[in-house]
């Protein structure tokens, strides 16, 4: 495929990991002021942040610590370090833990899928020290585990101190590092995911409902988490996919259950109504083939290390053009992942995003008759271009 060909290919399948404002947008409504500290608006496929109001200042994030606890839970099931139906002994610790509950009783013995369920759906403190104590051993051996994971993940503005979102000085986040943690949930572990979805959870005689309203207000939602202290007001971290589009929006500090509602729904109607998301191309496919000098083959797939995935405002597609430029005189060895070109995509003239080729094979350094035929055909090459 000659890079003209390519181009031309590329204006459909480029991915597009930037700000809104990189696009000249006709007529597009401002996006809705909030009335809440903090808020962010994500697409879950890119990575885009499509709306932010102070979106990486550090709060206070409440019950929205439990998407962490959640989240190393399920991970640490994914590794086979505990398993779902592992019996977790309830120490007086957890027993005592203040604020709301899932009601397990001291010395009992729960499963750890039940414990999940008490924290996703019911947000029960007493649940969520338990489990980190045991996977951890104490609140603060999973505390340590918690931090380790922020920085994992690039949660650049979070810091905790303990797995329930009780309260700390030293114990923030934000609402774009939230995003991030949710995006990781949806997408690492859809079957724990599904849990986010339910309604209620019944434990101990008790049947609570999920805080998030959204579940019964919007059959698009799915997910995730509430919280709530007098310090951090009412916050959410919600998702929602409507025609194959999945949104997440995050809200910090507002006034009322009610609100924290109505306000992320603004954030998704939005979101929903303006933008628009497609996954053309998945990483690893090959685009083009670049020549090798020197190697056991004459040419190298080319690809790229990401899902061709965009997220633009609805109309923008068309406008974008793309073109492809590959290393000069690729020499194998070329291990598989080398970097051996470029994609710019370009709107009007302005460059609004690039990425690296990758190889997507290794080639080998050919034998000696072969490399000096290359060297001669290099030599003259070289003379005439």
């Amino acid at each position: 495929m000659n890079i003209t060909t390519f181009a031309k290919r590329l204006c459909l399948l480029v991915p597009l990991l930037l700000s809104p404002a990189a696009f000249a947008v006709e007529m597009m409504p401002s996006p809705p002021q909030l009335a809440a500290k903090s808020y962010v608006l994500m697409d879950a496929s890119s990575g885009n942040v499509l709306v932010e109001n102070n979106g990486d200042q550090r709060l206070p994030p409440a019950s929205l610590t439990k998407l962490m606890t959640a989240y190393i839970a399920t991970l640490e099931i994914r590794r086979g370090q505990i398993g779902e139906n592992d019996p977790v002994t309830v120490s007086e610790n957890a027993w005592r833990t203040g604020g709301s509950r899932m009601f397990i009783k001291v010395g009992s013995q729960v499963t750890v899928s039940d414990l999940l369920h008490g924290i996703i759906i019911q947000s029960g403190n007493d649940a969520s020290v338990a489990l980190s104590e045991h996977i951890a051993g104490s609140e603060d051996a999973f505390a340590d585990m918690m931090n380790k994971t922020v920085a994992d993940l690039g949660m650049t503005n979070s810091h905790f101190m303990n797995p329930t979102g009780l309260p700390n000085p030293e114990h923030y986040s934000s609402a774009h590092d939230m995003a991030v943690l949710a995006r990781a949930i949806i997408h690492e572990d859809p079957a724990h995911y599904a849990i986010y979805s339910q309604k209620e959870f019944f434990w101990n005689g008790i049947k609570q409902p999920n805080r998030n309203l959204l579940l019964w207000r919007d059959k698009t939602v799915d997910g995730l988490k509430t919280g709530h202290t007098d310090e951090a007001g009412y916050c959410m971290v919600s998702s929602a996919v409507r025609d194959g589009m999945r949104l997440i929006a995050v809200v910090f500090g507002t006034n009322s259950e009610v609100a924290r509602a109505s306000e992320t729904q603004k954030l998704l109607t939005y979101g929903f109504r303006f933008f628009e998301t497609q996954t053309f191309y998945q990483k690893g496919a090959e685009l083009a083939q670049a020549p090798v000098w020197k190697g056991t083959t004459n040419q190298v797939k080319a690809g790229l290390a990401e899902d061709l995935t965009m997220t633009l405002p609805k109309g923008q597609l068309k406008k974008l053009a793309a073109s492809m430029t590959m290393n000069p005189q690729l020499i194998a060895p070329i291990a598989k992942g080398d970097v051996i070109g470029k994609v710019e995509v370009k709107l009007e003239d302005k460059v609004v995003h690039s990425a690296d080729l990758i190889a997507l094979d290794a080639v080998d350094e050919g034998g000696i008759f072969r490399r000096m035929w290359d060297s001669i055909r290099l030599f003259f090459y070289g003379l005439f271009n």
